[in-house]
Order: structure tokens, then C-alpha cells, then sequence
């Protein structure tokens, strides 16, 4: 397969470059986002690259699927998955791995859906993908922008396969760019029109890093920001942040900044809101570290998340 026939099945990018050795990267923010990120945090800009969100998907009657890859950056340690027909049929971690080598997967005889999900946090380079039987790419639904912290990169389950934006996709299937990235907050300046892209939807899920903000301000030209580049006319859903048990004495000030940011973003008349404290229960036992959602946590946010925008009829 070509670096070309391989786009045709990538899935998660807005842009595509391939280096002089022939591998393959993929990248969810335009030139000029990176440009920013790289002019303000070291932390943003190395994630802004990792392969977030990023899979391979297609219908195939093939019995074996290959690629070499590269892994040139490592946040945590996470995983390379296989999903058959939406279940999740091997894992391979991040850590057990080699920087460089082979994957070769087996796939079970007859026609299936076939998902490999790329590492959230991590930059993995692909090439000399291979399938032994034909191929159909996956046919996808809305273009949807996903914005948002670490937790909506996939930092808390350390499984890509099982981050909340992965749970809730299996059931929704869009055609999403996940700009997620560890450590973001509601900063108006990685707003950016992004040539040749117009989603039919925007999903905001930020705020956890700035809670305790003195001013409302950077929300309020956030989407001030948004709503300049995309129109009153995209969809836009609003999750506010979810419960957090790493900080119970500033519980009070978390539940007071995330009214504000449901008062902010309800003044447009696009965006429908998402209460963030309905979507995971508030224990422990579905926290990695009372912050980012674990596999349970997130498995729960995911189903929750789909579930309301599903009645919502966003």
C-alpha cells in the first residue's frame, strides 16, 4: 500500500507529510497552530503532534494486517489496539514496544470493520502499510472539531482504544479531529481558521486547568474567538468541566466557575451545554488520579456523553 492508498483508511487528520525515508505523519493542528504552540510551551507543542484520536479504519475480507512504525515522541504509555466489529480485540503497549519495528495484526476470516487505534500520547510515524485481501475504507459521519485538556487527549485510561472520545465515537462514528492536548485552557490564541476545513460540528470540553481563574475573561474571548471564525450556524457543545476529587477544599470554586461557563457560552444561540459533573460519578474508583478518568471512568463518560447528545439531538 501506498503512503497515498494509506491516507484513503487514516482517519484523525487534517494534514498529511511524509519525510525523505518514506514515513507517514499525520497532524490534527494547521502549520500555523504548531507555529503558536511552539512559540509558548515546550508541553503543548510536543502533544500538539502526538497521535491523538488517530486510527486506521476500513471493511476488509484480509486475514492479516501490517505496517512499521515510529514512535518519536513519548508522553505516556499507552497502547496500539485492534478493534473487530467495534470490540476491542488485542492491545499492545506502548511500553512493551520498541521504538521502531513491525506490527502485524490477524484478523478473523470473512468480511469485518477493522480499527487500529494509534497511541493518544505519543507521535507514532507509519509506512509500508499491507493488507492480504481487498479493502474498503471506513465511511464516516458528521466532521467533528473535538476540543479540549488533557482528559479529552486521552492522558487517564493509558489505553487508546479506551479514552472517553474513543468509547463515545464508537457509538457515533464521526469524522473527528481530536485537537485535545495535555495541560490546555480556554486560550483564544490556537483558534485559528484552518484552510480547506469547516466541521459540521464543534465539541469544547476545557477548563479543568483554570478553574480557579479571577476572571472570566478567557472563556468569554474563547468563544467570542470561536464563534468569530465559525458562525452561529455549526453546532457547538459546550461540556463543562468534570468533578474533581484531587482538590476537595476548591470544590466550591470549581462548581462557581463551571455556572460561569455555562452562563458565557449559553449566550449563543448555537451551543447547547453539557453538565461535565453528570457525566462521571464523583469517586475515586473511576479516577487514574481523582482528575483523569481511568478505563471505567472513562468507558462511563463516553456512554454518559453519547447518551446526552443523543437526547439533546445535537
Amino acid at each position: 500500500m501506498t503512503n497515498q492508498e494509506l491516507q484513503s483508511i487514516y482517519f484523525g487528520a487534517y494534514s498529511f507529510r511524509e519525510t525523505e525515508d518514506g514515513w507517514l505523519q499525520a497532524f490534527q493542528y494547521s502549520d500555523a497552530q504548531m507555529d503558536y504552540f511552539r512559540t509558548v510551551f515546550d508541553f503543548w507543542y510536543d502533544r500538539c503532534m502526538a497521535s491523538t484520536a488517530k486510527t486506521l479504519e476500513m471493511t476488509t475480507d484480509a486475514r492479516t494486517l501490517s505496517f512499521e512504525y515510529r514512535i518519536v515522541w513519548e508522553g505516556s504509555q499507552d497502547s496500539f489496539e485492534l478493534a473487530v466489529d467495534g470490540l476491542i480485540t488485542e492491545i499492545r503497549y506502548v511500553r512493551d514496544l520498541p521504538k521502531k519495528g513491525k506490527m502485524v495484526w490477524q484478523l478473523p476470516a470473512g468480511s469485518k470493520k477493522v480499527t487500529v487505534y494509534l497511541p493518544a500520547d505519543a507521535t507514532v510515524l507509519l509506512r509500508n502499510c499491507e493488507l492480504d485481501g481487498p479493502f474498503t475504507p471506513a465511511r464516516k459521519g458528521a466532521k467533528v472539531l473535538w476540543l479540549g485538556d488533557s482528559i479529552t487527549q486521552g492522558f487517564g485510561p493509558l489505553r487508546s482504544g479506551q479514552t472517553y472520545v474513543s468509547v463515545a465515537n464508537r457509538l457515533l462514528n464521526y469524522d473527528l479531529i481530536n485537537q485535545g492536548i495535555g495541560g490546555y485552557v480556554y486560550d483564544k490564541n490556537s483558534l485559528m481558521k484552518m484552510d480547506g476545513y469547516t466541521p459540521d460540528k464543534i465539541i469544547v470540553a476545557l477548563g479543568t486547568n483554570q478553574f480557579g481563574c479571577e476572571t472570566m475573561k478567557d472563556v468569554e474571548e474563547y468563544y467570542e474567538t470561536l464563534i468569530g471564525i465559525y458562525g452561529t450556524v455549526i453546532p457547538i457543545l459546550c461540556i463543562t468541566p468534570l468533578w474533581r476529587g484531587d482538590v476537595p477544599d476548591g470544590l466550591p470554586t470549581l462548581t462557581r466557575f463551571c455556572q460561569n461557563v455555562k452562563e458565557i457560552a449559553g449566550r449563543y444561540p448555537n451551543v447547547t451545554i453539557v453538565d461535565g459533573f453528570t457525566l462521571v460519578p464523583h469517586l475515586p474508583e473511576y479516577f487514574l488520579d481523582n482528575l483523569h478518568p481511568n478505563g471505567l471512568g472513562a468507558e462511563t463518560y463516553g456512554r454518559n456523553l453519547v447518551e446526552a447528545i443523543r437526547q439533546l439531538g445535537f
